[in-house]
């Protein structure tokens, strides 16, 4: 079992390249099945998450070929089965995405329910909508779904809630659809616009990604492309708060400022420096002593994102005064607070609210990485806290974030992955008395 060991009170200063969107990457992989052909990705991040969507690719037939660190080609002209293997789909959530793709190229997919980090429910039911207005049949056993269409006819979807994983599998299963989908109530998140961009390259005819109208007019035939993945916005916005919560001086280089925006206004509201170059299109980030707190809620792009929800928590726990962070999107969010309040932290939870009571001097502790997040938010609060921090299942954190702990070490971190022994398993003992 792998640990992270970080010895905090060091201001991280210098500059750091940000990977190409987990959120993109694992949506733009699933959706080259629909080339039927080669496509070369660029700026692809070296995650566990994508890992196993091209492991999932693989095993279908595709031929992977790694042409550096982070581009890659892949070749899907070989499947010709739309199903995906069970314990493959339960270790990511982007499992889902195969859904519409598979369906959109062979009129039928078979994919078990995804798995990923446990944020509460993640219903697919959008997603099934939006499968079926398309004229699919959908039939869910034994935590199988199973799609199958005569053909796939465009319509008008409405989402009757902003959801980025149906707004992606709309995208995916109406390319080729005959005639004209318009998806009304759609995600606006840059991950969408990418994989739109992505499919365009391919020869999809979609218009007004980025907006919450979106109008798909489907086409035959797609082909092979070239294409390099967005940067991402939440490792991008968790650095960005690592330089804050440290009083560190962080330059960070591969970004879209335009996407960082909401983090880039909570961060200044609170009293961070923050500033674009407009030449470079580079974002400085330099912390200061003293913060004040503040309110934040999470909600769909252009709003706060809730995947920097965490790593904001753990910065605020250390501000003046009161913040209260409300939770717009998940469920199960704050699991991280729990880990936080070992270190020191004053938080209470009530249901999706949690209120802060800042001014926290954090002490190191050995806490847990409940998920993807909680564990980028649990290194930050590490970072800053005096003494010695152990951060187990970090897994977790090696799903989204690549060569983490490198990059923070070039910064000047004092972090290591640590391999403990697991564990020794409890067997049943016969006690035997008097």
């Amino acid at each position: 079992m792998e640990k992270f060991i970080i010895k905090g009170g060091t201001p991280l200063r210098g500059e750091v390249q940000i990977s190409g969107a987990k959120n993109a990457a694992v949506a733009i992989i699933p959706a080259a099945i629909l080339a039927a052909d080669k496509c070369v990705l660029e700026n692809v991040p070296s995650i566990s998450d994508v890992e196993v969507a091209l492991e999932i690719l693989s095993s279908m037939g595709a031929v992977i070929k790694r042409l550096s660190k982070s581009k890659i080609e892949v070749d899907t002209s070989r499947i010709c089965d739309g199903t995906v293997p069970y314990e493959l789909a339960r270790s990511t959530r982007g499992s889902s995405y195969f859904l519409g793709a598979l369906l959109g190229r062979f009129k039928k997919a078979s994919v078990p329910l995804p798995g990923g980090c446990d944020l509460g429910s993640r219903p697919i039911d959008q997603h099934i909508k939006c499968f079926e207005a398309l004229g699919a049949k959908a039939d869910i056993k034994h935590g199988i779904v199973d799609l199958s269409a005569d053909k796939l006819i465009g319509t008008q979807i409405y989402f009757d809630k902003v959801t980025v994983g149906g707004t992606i599998n709309a995208l995916l299963a109406c390319a080729k659809a005959e005639g004209l989908t318009i998806i009304e109530n759609a995600a606006k998140e840059p991950h969408i616009v990418d994989l739109a961009n992505f499919l365009n390259s391919m020869g999809a005819d979609i218009m007004g990604a980025g907006t919450d109208v979106i109008k798909v007019k489907g086409v035959s035939k797609l082909h092979g492309t070239e294409y390099s993945v967005i940067p991402d916005q939440i490792e991008a916005g968790t650095f960005m708060v690592a330089a804050a919560a440290t009083c560190g001086d962080i330059t960070l280089k591969n970004v879209i400022p335009k996407h960082l925006e909401p983090i880039t206004a909570k961060l200044r509201k609170i009293g961070v420096y923050v500033e674009v170059e407009d030449e470079t299109d580079n974002v400085r980030v330099v912390g200061r002593p003293h913060y004040e707190g503040t309110d934040i809620k999470t909600s769909p792009h252009p709003g706060f994102p809730t995947d920097m929800q965490p790593q904001m928590g753990a910065l605020l726990c250390m501000a003046n005064g009161t913040s209260v962070i409300t939770e717009g999107i998940y469920d199960n969010r704050f699991k991280y607070v729990n880990e936080l309040r070992k270190m020191g932290a004053d938080i209470q939870v009530d249901g999706r609210i949690a209120i802060f009571e800042g001014g926290a001097k954090l002490t190191g502790a050995p806490v847990m990485a409940c998920d993807l997040r909680a564990g980028a938010a649990m290194v930050i609060a590490g970072l800053c806290a005096s003494g010695k921090t152990e951060i187990e299942d970090i897994h977790f954190i090696e799903r989204g974030y690549e060569n983490f702990v490198g990059k923070l070490r070039k910064l000047g971190a004092d972090i290591s992955i640590v391999d403990y022994p697991d564990e020794p398993e409890l067997h049943d003992k016969v006690i035997s008395i008097g």
